[in-house]
């Protein structure tokens, strides 16, 4: 393996723990907290497959009421969220980062508020729309929900994005970034307003 490749997994990995610790020590990010967790992933630029993608082992969950990682950022560490960005990146080359979190009506309409101040694209799938032959035959559901997501926002992919209820699935937001570092600050933010307008 090149010089230049070991380069560019240490700074993502070095990326990622950065991050960990900037969701860690926020006292409001436990409120996104889903049923499944939450995983943060940083692709390398060529990704192509999972395995060129870093995620934290085991995911990030709660302790005690406390964000944690349950283990360290580690290549090949997320399946679902690794797939979502390499997706992600055949339509914007922009986004290597990405974390996923709750998604509520309550949190949805929050958003919709807080993305439209922030210029940022919001949409979602409706995951009962989804075409038989994608959602039974594994791998597929992402190139078609993706792909959905890009045309309702007018070729563009959405900075933010939501999976709705769908049959055993959770709904679930996706927010997108450069880099590990910059969806932790923005995820922290969005959930220290959104925990602001609960008061």
């Amino acid at each position: 393996m090149s010089t230049s490749t070991e380069q560019e997994k240490d700074i993502i990995l070095g990326n990622l723990v950065r991050a960990v610790q900037i969701l860690e020590s926020s006292e409001h990010f436990g409120l996104l907290m889903p049923e499944v967790r939450v995983n943060l992933v940083y692709s390398m630029e060529s990704a192509s497959s999972p395995e060129d993608v870093a995620g934290i082992d085991g995911r990030i969950t709660l302790v005690s009421g406390k964000v944690k990682a349950a283990g360290y950022p580690r290549f090949g560490a997320s399946d679902h969220m690794a797939r979502l960005i390499i997706e992600v990146r055949k339509y914007d080359k922009r986004y290597r980062a990405g974390i996923n979190f709750a998604w509520t009506p309550e949190i949805s309409a929050f958003l919709e508020e807080y993305c439209k101040k922030m210029g940022w694209d919001y949409a979602g799938i409706d995951r009962s729309l989804e075409p038989k032959e994608f959602s039974s035959v594994e791998g597929k559901s992402m190139p078609w929900k993706i792909k959905t997501l890009v045309e309702m926002c007018g070729g563009k992919v959405p900075k933010v994005f939501y999976e709705g209820p769908g049959l055993g699935k959770e709904p679930l937001t996706v927010l997108l970034g450069k880099d590990a570092v910059e969806v932790a600050i923005e995820v922290v933010e969005i959930s220290k307003m959104y925990a602001l307008k609960r008061k």
